[in-house]
């Protein structure tokens, strides 16, 4: 256990953390490493080539949790006037962190990760606890909630919704593997995990309670008490719905909307979801 996980841990048990003369250190040293990758709410465990399996970082979630405790109100002049805890101010990026953030609206909370060569299109947020890696393009009006973990190449379309999990801090975030396409209005939530390569139509929604119909493999994909939603890699999902036979709802022909897989991504697919390397 590091020393920096071990103060984190300590201070967060402590009822009154404000009364620690070291606490906002710790935090601010904590807060820099989040910034910069080192640290991360949640990580891929396996060998390379293997899907692996993800795990939270319990102390991370309680390390941002501790900035809110340790944060006074204060004026953050940015363009518009804001005030906000004055341990997550917004980020100030420079050339030299290789991140495109195009004028109009947008705002990074310091204690998020964006990796060199990402694209933010205005307006855009990305909270604290984020990680989004190398490539990625997040589109006008799309949210990245706290902690939540996005790949490589990833392409989060207009108004795009990954949400967010900060609490419990022993919940898994929402994760999407790399190369997945994410397209406009879709949303992401309480912890579902996408893995790679995976391609979701416009306006598709995932959530714990949402089942999701494979039409080309015959399964139904749940969520269970110890594991998430999970999208297979490569699936094509689009939004769906299933008659219900119930009641008055059957008498009446109402359905219920569901995600459903019509296929797995193949050459024609590719071609479909490229982005243009120099939209990058």
């Amino acid at each position: 256990m590091s020393n920096l996980q071990s103060s984190i841990e300590r201070l967060s048990a402590l009822g009154q953390v404000e009364r620690d003369p070291n606490a906002r250190e710790i935090f601010l040293e904590f807060r820099d490493q989040l910034t910069q990758g080192k640290i991360r709410a949640a990580e891929k465990i396996g060998a390379a080539g293997d899907p692996g399996r993800w795990s939270v970082n319990a102390w991370v979630k309680q390390g941002i949790l501790l900035g809110f405790r340790l944060g006074a109100l204060a004026e953050m002049p940015a363009g518009l006037s804001f005030v906000d805890k004055d341990t997550f101010p917004a980020r100030q990026f420079s050339v030299d962190d290789r991140v495109r953030v195009v004028p109009g609206g947008s705002s990074v909370r310091t204690g998020a990760y964006v990796a060199p060569s990402v694209i933010c299109m205005p307006p855009m947020f990305i909270n604290v606890g984020a990680y989004v890696d190398e490539g990625t393009m997040v589109d006008s009006h799309a949210l990245v909630g706290s902690c939540a973990q996005v790949g490589k190449r990833v392409h989060l379309s207009a108004a795009a919704q990954i949400g967010g999990v900060l609490e419990p801090v022993n919940a898994a975030p929402v994760i999407v593997e790399d190369d997945v396409l994410v397209g406009g209005n879709c949303g992401i939530f309480e912890g579902t995990l996408v893995r790679a390569r995976a391609v979701l139509g416009a306006g598709t929604i995932l959530t714990r309670a949402t089942p999701l119909y494979d039409l080309v493999r015959g399964e139904v994909y749940r969520a269970t008490a110890d594991a998430p939603l999970e999208v297979p890699e490569n699936a094509v999902v689009v939004p769906g719905s299933r008659a219900v036979n119930k009641g008055s709802a059957a008498h009446w022909n109402l359905s219920l909307y569901t995600p459903v897989i019509v296929k797995y991504r193949d050459d024609k697919t590719d071609r479909g979801v490229e982005l243009e390397d120099w939209l990058r």
